[in-house]
């Protein structure tokens, strides 16, 4: 696996698990007893804590990736594994 395949790898996971991750402990103005601010939604959050959630992401992300890593570098799952999959010969290259 080369450094740019892990990098973007690594990007994807860490932005789909923020998606994940952003709506944990989001409380709006009405929940927490605050008055809405004028120009502000009513669905907004009141403190979103963003950098908690940043760092649980990364966190989360690492050991994710991890896993990835392991299973593409060491062909712990292959292609023959999946079931629905058709079973291909190798190809033989003419000489």
């Amino acid at each position: 696996m080369s450094i740019a395949f892990a990098i973007a790898i690594y990007f994807v996971i860490w932005w789909v698990l923020l998606f994940a991750v952003l709506p944990w402990g989001v409380r709006t103005s009405e929940e927490v007893g605050e008055d809405t601010n004028t120009g502000f939604a009513d669905s907004a959050p009141y403190k979103p804590r963003l950098i908690p959630k940043v760092i649980a992401t990364t966190i989360v992300s690492a050991i994710v990736f991890a896993g990835v890593y392991a299973i593409m570098v060491h062909h712990v799952i292959t292609l023959d594994d999946i079931p629905f999959l058709p079973d291909y010969e190798p190809v033989q290259e003419a000489h």
